[in-house]
């Protein structure tokens, strides 16, 4: 997990973004994006709700929730066997990736 405004590294692997709005400030080109699963970011009602206040723990239990969704839960499916197969790289403009979706994600994908 990395925050997409660093520079792409060689080891990389597959870069996939899992912010839901495109990051501000950032050319697409210059990002080198490979995949870009927007159903896998959390609803904007959630995000809304976290930003303004929410606990991570609460956040973090809301967002598993909304993963089990059928097309989220295709598309972590597809992400974990990405990661089983070669690195995968999950991008994020998120300042706290400690308390953000993408730790969540990326604990989800590991296992």
């Amino acid at each position: 997990m990395r925050r997409i405004y660093e520079p792409p590294e060689p080891d990389d692997g597959l870069r996939v973004l899992v912010d839901r709005l495109w990051p501000r400030g950032l050319a697409k080109d210059a990002a080198h994006v490979d995949e870009w699963p927007k159903e896998l970011t959390p609803s904007s009602e959630l995000r809304t709700w976290y930003h303004g206040g929410g606990s991570y723990e609460e956040f973090r239990s809301r967002y598993e929730q909304e993963l089990e969704a059928p097309r989220a839960a295709e598309l972590l499916d597809r992400l974990r066997e990405s990661a089983r197969t070669g690195t995968v790289t999950l991008l994020t403009a998120s300042r706290k990736t400690e308390e953000s979706h993408a730790h969540v994600l990326a604990e989800l994908v590991e296992g």
